[in-house]
């Protein structure tokens, strides 16, 4: 939130340098993000008083005007300002002077004619188009005549204008949100600088009239605790006077009419949003608080038509949907220059259903960000009143007699009880009981000790604050966190070490890393679309109740998604050379709600691109099923597992090429899958051609591995015997190779297969393997006759199993 210290300076003396302010924020309450002066390094920019205006003789759309800037002389300024004339009172960057965007400003001819100067709109000295109150094609900036007549020409106009204000931005905390409002983050200052504030006070004046003679309203508690309307008649709909717009363009906010001001001007004093509404265009003279019907249309302030859903609030009349309650409101009963009675509205809506409908229509608001945190309870009523006395100040209004109140229930301040002795416990420290009432009185809190024991009355505008631990946290920051006594941890220590899954993740992850894969770290929540996509387990994604956003729906049920994403980021970006690995947790649901989701431990990488770069003697190498295999069976060496590992063809894993993807079981047990992307899928993620691998880690951890130890390299001569093998076409490779292995003996030290064949002089059922097979005897040299026992052993086998034939 932004925060203004000449408006702090209303409710407080502050003698301190803002930098100085800002540290001691951000050492008691909460972080100052940025500290800063709108008018940064502009300068010579003043008030000045038009004295004429004649055209210009060689232009048909500038004029040359005279300008009473409080010299001694006129100021010869020519401009294009479609909205100057004479007595107007604007702003007036001198020759010399520099405005927004670093721009200097010389005098110099234009058009024959001597300017010494340019007359300014807000945005050319720095203003914000977000923040501005009139476009900038409408001239230049031109002060009302009332505020005109407290100005003199020669004052300095960033000053007027508020841009010599030191402004804090504030990082708000979830359990602060009573600093979203001036008054909350005054008492908060007062509490650091040991000071009291002073609140705003108003007037309100009542006409005769009563304003349940004109409105009624009706609201359910379960929508909003409290709801209330007041009705200002007579209204005329105007510019704000400078001393608001100054309040809110400051604070970030767009001046827009008074009215629309008034009720901004509410929300950043008390954090209470409030709005507006014509009272003549009301469908009926009744207005009550109801869930949406499903699909029910609202077109919103800003022009959008929006489809609301039976979980939003709404605002109607009649039976018409007005607005989106604590979001923003309709453009049906908008407050327009043709306005003249308008209905004011103040309410506690329910803050679960407010976030759900900001994230559900991707709108979120100044007001939907204090209804989604708290407002104070108490202010409520008390802002209602003060907006319709500042309707009837600065619009004429007049304000009918009393409140229609829909909801309302009395605040009952909640007790908190904390000890000296425990407060000393908790922080270390020997605080004496009138140190902490000295702090407690800092912090305007009602109390009673009895026998070393506070019992604190908590005020609405503290809603934070509920458990004991929560006072010793207010204790500790206003007693200073520097002020703790520091001391180093005492007890035994212990030799730390990696447990056996941690040593297998991080060797994992040094294995991928070498073979030149990089980390990718992504959020565990997905879409709903992606969240069940390459899973490798029964069950179910979990919804969460509310999702931060639409992409943020569901938890992941693969890592794969996540990664793709990644190759879709860097391909968009001329990236088109890949290679990512994931380490993470997937989370499956068995649907029952009432338990926790199982977390299970996954590896997954992704590689598309070329693996090795164009040379003067090679062509770069593009990444294949066989590269991604490749890496996936180092990892599973490493491993060391005591049974075999099998790829076994799977045609029909969604989002994997049929032809190209193999399961990958340990003994028994499936571990994963390795293939290529499916070309529809690789599509709709408008990536290229892409490999990819998933292991289930959590299984990989449990299963029976083999502790690695040395092995002596043979001193005699290794044997090698190829065979060609005739096999039907659809026998994977690896079923051939894993037969082979087991049916080899001891002796067998390594299996290559070097060639495939199909085509002319082959059936077209079948293909020829051909396999080069290595022999070694560690304590003696193998002889023919062994060898050929081996290799007959092994075609036997091979026939049993495959029907294949020795070529």
């Amino acid at each position: 939130m932004k925060v203004s210290v000449n408006w702090l300076r209303d409710y407080l003396p502050i003698e301190l340098p803002a930098a100085q302010l800002s540290e001691k924020i951000s050492r008691t309450a909460v972080e100052v993000e940025g500290l800063y002066q709108p008018k940064g390094n502009m300068k010579k920019v003043v008030i000045a008083k038009v004295l004429s205006v004649v055209p210009h003789p060689d232009s048909d759309h500038m004029v040359i005007t005279q300008l009473d800037a409080g010299e001694d002389e006129p100021i010869q300024v020519v401009t294009g300002a479609p909205n100057v004339a004479e007595g107007q009172m604007v702003v007036l960057a001198k020759h010399g002077s520099v405005i927004g965007d670093n721009k200097k400003i010389r005098k110099g001819k234009l058009r024959g004619e001597q300017s010494n100067g340019m007359l300014a709109a807000l945005q050319e000295i720095g203003f914000d188009d977000k923040i501005a109150p009139k476009d900038f094609e409408n001239g230049i900036w031109v002060f009302n005549d009332v505020d005109a007549a407290q100005l003199q020409p020669g004052e300095d106009a960033l000053k007027v204008l508020g841009l010599d204000d030191d402004i804090l931005e504030t990082g708000i905390t979830p359990n602060r949100a009573d600093l979203f409002s001036m008054n909350g983050t005054a008492f908060e200052v007062a509490a650091i600088l040991s000071g009291e504030p002073t609140l705003p006070t108003f007037d309100l004046h009542e006409v005769d009239e009563k304003t349940s003679d004109v409105i009624s309203a009706t609201a359910p508690t379960e929508l909003a605790s409290k709801y209330a309307v007041r009705v200002v008649k007579n209204v005329e709909v105007k510019d704000s006077p400078l001393w608001l717009q100054r309040r809110l363009w400051t604070m970030g906010i767009r001046p827009i009419s008074n009215i629309v001001d008034i009720t901004n001007y509410m929300l950043l004093m008390y954090g209470q949003p409030m709005h507006a509404f014509d009272l003549n265009a009301l469908p009926s003279s009744e207005v009550h608080v109801r869930h949406a019907h499903d699909q029910e249309q609202i077109k919103t302030l800003d022009g959008v038509e929006r489809e609301a859903s039976a979980e939003d609030i709404v605002i109607a009349s009649g039976d018409e949907a007005l607005m989106i309650a604590g979001v923003m409101g309709g453009e049906s009963t908008e407050v327009t220059g043709k306005t003249t009675d308008i209905v004011l509205e103040g309410a506690i809506f329910n803050p679960k259903s407010i976030r759900h409908t900001a994230r559900d229509q991707n709108l979120h608001s100044e007001a939907s960000m204090r209804f989604e945190r708290g407002v104070n309870v108490e202010d409520t009523f008390i802002a209602l009143d003060h907006a319709a006395a500042l309707v009837a100040e600065l619009a004429g209004g007049q304000v009918t007699a009393g409140r229609v109140v829909a909801q309302d229930f009395a605040y009952k301040a909640p007790v908190v009880s904390v000890s000296v002795d425990y407060v000393n416990h908790v922080l270390g420290t020997t605080i004496t009981s009138d140190e902490i009432a000295a702090i407690f009185d800092r912090l305007f809190f009602d109390y009673e000790v009895n026998d070393g024991i506070f019992s604190v009355t908590i005020p609405a505008r503290r809603w934070d604050i509920t458990i004991a631990a929560d006072l010793i946290e207010e204790i500790a920051r206003l007693y200073g966190y520097d002020n703790l006594p520091t001391t180093l941890p005492t007890g035994e220590t212990t030799p730390s070490k990696l447990t056996a899954q941690q040593r297998l993740v991080r060797a994992s992850r040094h294995t991928l890393e070498g073979l030149g894969l990089n980390q990718a770290i992504s959020y565990v929540l997905t879409t709903p679309q992606k969240a069940n996509r390459f899973a490798l387990h029964d069950g179910q994604p979990v919804q969460l109740d509310y999702p931060m956003s639409q992409d943020r729906q569901q938890t992941r049920s693969s890592l794969l998604t996540s990664l793709l994403d990644d190759v879709a980021y860097n391909k968009a970006r001329k990236q088109t050379d890949v290679a990512l690995y994931e380490q993470g947790r997937v989370f499956v649901s068995d649907g029952d709600l009432t338990k926790q989701p199982k977390e299970i431990e996954h590896l997954a990488g992704v590689i598309t691109g070329n693996v090795t770069n164009r040379t003067w003697a090679e062509r770069a190498q593009a990444a294949d099923f066989y590269t991604i295999k490749g890496i996936v069976e180092q990892l599973l060496t490493n491993y060391g597992f005591a049974d075999d590992v099998a790829f076994v063809v799977n045609t029909v894993r969604e989002d994997m090429h049929p032809g190209r993807t193999a399961d990958i079981y340990v003994g028994n047990v499936l571990i994963g899958f390795v293939g290529q992307i499916h070309p529809l899928t690789a599509k709709e993620y408008r990536i290229n051609e892409t490999f990819a691998f998933e292991l289930d880690l959590s299984a990989i951890i449990d299963l029976p591995k083999v502790t690695g130890r040395y092995e002596a390299i043979s001193r005699y001569p290794a044997v090698s015997r190829d065979l060609a093998i005739l096999v039907n076409r659809d026998i994977p490779a690896a079923q051939i190779e894993l037969a082979i292995k087991q049916a080899g003996g001891k002796h067998l030290h390594d299996i290559v297969i070097f060639d495939v064949y199909t085509g002319e002089n082959m059936p077209s059922d079948m293909k020829s393997i051909a396999v080069g097979l290595t022999f070694v005897n560690a304590e003696q040299t193998m002889l023919d006759d062994e060898t050929s026992q081996k290799v007959d052993h092994i075609a036997s086998a091979l026939a049993e199993q495959f029907g294949a034939e020795i070529r």
